[in-house]
This record gives C-alpha cells, structure tokens and sequence, in this order.
C-alpha cells in the first residue's frame, strides 16, 4: 500500500498542532512539513523544544514526516523564495538547508527536499551553476546522513529530470543526493508520460509530491482538475517498490484545507484501487477522472463550488 500525505503548506492557516491532528485524524500517515515562520521556525527560540514537542506528536498521531523547505517569505519579507543557492547573499539559504537537516534528523524525517531556485538576471549561468554544485555539496556534507531530495521546478534553474541528473553528476553522484519527484511537475514539464517518469527516476526516489496539473502550466491542482491520470501514477511507484511518503502538494488550498484534504485522500484511494484493475481504470484525466472523484465519494457539486470560491479567494497562480 502506497503512504499518502499532506503538505502543511496547505494548511497556512493552521497553527501546526492543529493541521497535524486534522492530517491524521483524515487517515493519512505521513505529514511534508514545510518549515515557516508560523509551522516550526527555524529562527524562533526555544527551537529545540518546540522540535521535541512535534517529533513527539508525530509519534503519538503515527505521521511520518518529510521536511519541505519552499516557504516563501521565512528567509526574506521582501522576496519570494529569496535568496537562493544562486544569489549572491546564498550563505543564508545554505544555513537554512542545514538547520533543517538537523530538525529533520531530530524529528525522524525520511527526508529533506529542496530545490535551485530561479537566476537571478545579473547572475551569468555558468556562474549559477557553480554556485549551485558548491551550495548543494556544502548541504551533503553537513546533512548528518539524512537523505536529500533535489526538487527540479517549472521555472528555475533545474527545471527537469535530465537537471537533476547533470546535478547529480557534478557533484560525483553521492549516495545521498536523492530525487524529489513532483507529479505534477512531470506534467508540465517533462516531455515523456508520467507514469515513464516515475519508472524511469524510481531508484532515485527518496520524497514524491503528488498532484494535478496541465501540460505548460505550472499551478498546483485538486485531483480531477488537470490532465493526469492518476491510477497508472500509482501504479509505477508500486511496481518500482517505492516506500516513501507521497504528499498532496496543494499550496495555494489553505483556505479550504480539511475539506481539501478530505477529497484528496478519498481520489487518492479510489486511484490506487483503480491501478490494481489495469482494463478497468481510466487512461488519462479529463471526463473519466473526474467520474471517479465521484465515485470516490465527492458530489461534483461540492468540487464546482469550491472551486468557485478558491478562484475568488486566490486569483489563480501556481
């Protein structure tokens, strides 16, 4: 059986005891837990007790736990994802990177993911890429052990696969440079079939996000609302013998996430039944899996009114 989780980006409106219980008490068993200035500082005091203080409600709630660290405005209230390991002031990211290496080694973490981040226009490419080979190394040395998961994304300087496996080959293919692997962003971005990229990057694998979304377009969407289909998705991961976390990636749902959630797990479920019946199940999005959102339990009607509501509260966007 496949592990199905929830990003706590997902949950910005909850303080983080909260979103946990909400997380678990729907059946997930896992938790991507994005570190910001509201779910788990970083920089605030006291951090190594509040750290034991989630690494015990982890326990007690049975999640395991990834750490993302994509949140946007921690490190800079002036500039999205600001800096990165291709800016000039990049020793700040890299400290970053390393203290949540430590939070994740105390919190029992599978992994910790991370991504390039887009060049700055002054930055030669040539130039951000040295940064980003040195950065990433200074990362693995100071990781402890604890797994890394490279995310390629829409936008920045590694974007695909084939980036991840240059970046992986200039640093020497370290054991523990492993992949984070965005479904969606497969989608977007990457020029062969889904389920290809799972089985082609499978032994790589150390952290899945897991979403829908359309070709060329990078925003997050509930499942059922793009063009992927999921149920051969699933069924690539099962046959490649992965055994991480598969977390919902729905940033931009926090306004509405128990419910969210609630419809992800239940589509999500429903997909990983479909993919053990191959002849039964729909080869791609669209009519079909949607048709099977509701046969998972979710009234069109609830979907079509949510999604009119997210539209008027956060204008669209990835």
């Amino acid at each position: 059986m496949i592990r199905f989780g929830y990003g706590t980006n997902g949950f910005a409106n909850h303080r983080l005891p909260d979103a946990l219980d909400v997380i678990a008490d729907l059946g997930y068993t896992g938790v991507a837990l994005t570190l910001d200035h509201h779910h788990l500082d970083p920089y605030a005091d006291g951090l190594g007790q509040r750290v034991a203080k989630v690494a015990d409600r982890l326990r007690t709630l049975g999640l395991a736990v990834v750490v993302e660290t994509g949140a946007r405005y921690l490190l800079d209230p002036r500039r999205k994802h600001a800096p990165t390991l291709l800016d000039d002031d990049r020793d700040k990211r890299i400290d970053f990177l390393l203290r949540a290496a430590a939070i994740g080694a105390d919190l029992g973490a599978e992994a910790v993911s991370f991504w390039s981040g887009v060049r700055p226009a002054h930055v030669r490419p040539e130039l951000a890429w040295d940064r980003l080979v040195e950065g990433c190394a200074r990362v693995l040395e100071g990781a402890r052990g604890l797994p890394l998961g490279f995310e390629p994304e829409p936008g920045m300087l590694v974007d695909t696969i084939a980036g991840w496996h240059a970046l992986r080959r200039a640093l020497g293919a370290p054991d523990g440079f492993g992949l984070t692997l965005d479904i969606g962003h497969c989608r977007c971005n990457e020029p062969e079939p889904v389920p290809d990229c799972v089985t082609a990057v499978a032994e790589h694998l150390v952290n899945v996000q897991i979403d829908d979304m359309r070709r060329g377009t990078h925003e997050h969407l509930e499942f059922g609302e793009g063009e992927i289909g999921f149920p051969p998705v699933l069924r690539a991961l099962a046959a490649a013998g992965y055994r991480g976390l598969v977390a919902v990636e729905l940033p931009r749902h926090s306004h509405a996430a128990p419910d969210v959630a609630a419809r992800s797990l239940a589509f999500l479920r429903h997909a990983e039944r479909a993919s053990l019946h191959p002849a039964e199940a729909p080869a791609s999005a669209g009519g079909d899996e949607r048709a099977s959102v509701r046969q998972a339990g979710v009234p069109a009607s609830a979907r079509e009114g949510e999604r009119s509501e997210r539209g008027a509260v956060e204008g669209g966007g990835a």
